[in-house]
């Protein structure tokens, strides 16, 4: 297997500062890799998407389509709403969940796209 390595070592200035420019802010990195992570697990990926299927949905009625605890859904739901991908509305004692906005839809439409391309 070839191994991705540079053969020669020069710098391509032009390039280097288009790239520099076009990077965010050190803010604005941190909050979209706070996003990844909360992405980057697959009970996580599966509340989303069922939040993205129905709309909107209970902890319990997320428990169940997880297929796991109450506290554990809480528990990702949690993180889930430290990077703004979640947002909830209280009616009673019961809490309804659904997605943040359209972006977490584009995203999660795109990393699925992009993971059945490798299947």
């Amino acid at each position: 297997m070839a191994r991705a390595v540079c053969g020669v070592y020069e710098i391509h200035p032009e390039r280097v500062e288009k790239a520099r420019t076009a990077l965010p802010e050190e803010a604005v990195l941190g909050e979209a890799a706070l996003l990844l992570k909360a992405l980057a697990d697959p009970t996580r990926m599966r509340l989303l998407l069922a939040l993205k299927a129905a709309g909107e949905l209970c902890v319990c009625d997320l428990a169940l389509l997880a297929g796991v605890s109450v506290s554990a859904v809480s528990h990702q739901l949690r993180l889930l709403r430290q990077a703004r991908l979640v947002a909830f509305r209280r009616e009673g004692k019961q809490v309804y969940y659904r997605l943040a906005d359209h972006h977490v839809e584009r995203l999660l439409e795109g990393a699925l796209e992009h993971a059945l391309e490798n299947t």
